[in-house]
């Protein structure tokens, strides 16, 4: 009995040629040949080909790694100086100035490196992104998985993912000239008023946070680390909100129809199938948007003061690993002070690796396995 299976796996070549060899065997003058019949007989072995296909793909595959290697190595061989003359002290001590007795930081004049300032201003930052950017963005996502009308759905997406695209340079002269006056003049001074009320600075005054020298103490400049961390969440909205999207999405519809047929509403649906599901995924989603706002530049460095002292009203200025990199790199007068900012870079560069790598496991541990779906 013959097996279809060996048959379907013999190539048309071998095919067309056993049965040429039929017809001759069989004593008859074997036919004409096809257009299509030769041209498939002419074609002989494609494997040589496939091999260098697959090798060319596996060189492109492998050229990421080694570039990814390459600016490790070459960011380890330019710190060295730096590395050598201060340490793992370089990232968490400091000096005192001998007139004004505060900390001193940062004096390239002098020949003083020390990264805690610019450590504190991209924690300080990122976090402020953080709360403003993962509630809105969390709600885009259900809304526009859940609730959105089918009319409204693909403009608001495109409009979320065109946020996205937008050149950092813009986002900071945009914050120069309307958020910076919109916080100076209309947010900051409603949050200096609650966090220096006198009711409140007497009930809470010991954590630090209320009165003059708390949270929202100081010059009211509109500059500093809220004003980075403002435009830092308007960033990362759209990362946080696409990929929670598509984290939501990748939950299968038969929760939904489970919690509705028990009696759930749609808040107690969405609330216990959905977010409940996706929950690590969304989690993934928001470290991803947590390692865009360490490494971004230019918008921050055009709104945070560029300061490198530390402080804890939010409306101080400040500076981040990455603006401090931007602003002195062109400037470096000598190769210690080159040394200490290719240090700081990586810093930023392996934070930002590990952080990266564990959103993608995040998302990789809630959506492996779940259906395609075309929306």
């Amino acid at each position: 009995m013959p097996n279809p299976l060996a048959e379907a796996s013999q190539s048309p070549t071998e095919e067309l040629k056993r049965s040429s060899a039929a017809d001759v065997l069989a004593g008859g003058v074997p036919g004409e040949v096809s257009a299509v019949r030769g041209y498939l007989l002419s074609r002989g072995n494609s494997a040589g080909s496939d091999r260098f296909f697959a090798g060319a793909m596996l060189l492109c595959a492998l050229a990421i790694f080694a570039l990814v290697a390459l600016i490790a190595v070459e960011l380890m061989t330019q710190s060295r100086l730096s590395w050598h003359a201060f340490g793992l002290s370089f990232f968490y001590k400091f000096n005192v100035d001998p007139i004004t007795h505060l900390p001193l930081f940062w004096d390239p004049v002098n020949g003083v490196f020390y990264a805690l300032p610019f450590i504190y201003g991209t924690l300080v930052t990122s976090l402020v992104a953080l709360c403003i950017a993962v509630p809105l963005a969390i709600g885009l996502a259900v809304f526009l998985t859940e609730m959105c009308p089918l009319w409204m759905r693909a403009p608001l997406s495109f409009f979320t993912e065109l946020l996205a695209a937008i050149p950092s340079v813009v986002y900071g002269l945009w914050a120069i000239f309307i958020l910076v006056p919109l916080l100076r003049e209309h947010v900051n001074p409603v949050l200096i008023a609650i966090f220096t009320e006198p009711t409140l600075t007497h009930l809470l005054g010991w954590t630090g946070l209320f009165g003059d020298n708390g949270l929202f103490g100081g010059v009211n400049l509109g500059l500093g680390l809220l004003c980075g961390g403002v435009i830092l969440a308007i960033m990362i909205l759209p990362i946080i909100a696409s990929l929670t999207r598509e984290v939501m999405r990748s939950v299968p519809n038969s929760q939904r129809e489970a919690a509705l047929a028990l009696g759930a509403t749609r808040w107690e649906m969405i609330r216990m199938a959905v977010l409940r599901n996706a929950r690590i995924g969304i989690v993934g989603s928001v470290i991803l948007g947590l390692g865009r706002a360490l490494g971004e530049t230019m918008a921050v460095a055009m709104v945070i003061g560029n300061s490198p002292e530390i402080h804890l009203s939010l409306l101080s200025m400040g500076h981040s690993m990455a603006s401090v990199i931007a602003n002195e790199f062109s400037e470096a007068t000598s190769d210690m002070h080159r040394s200490a900012l290719i240090e700081v870079g990586l810093a930023l560069f392996l934070v930002t690796i590990v952080v990266n790598a564990f959103a993608r496991i995040l998302v990789w541990a809630v959506t492996r396995g779940a259906p395609a779906r075309v929306q």
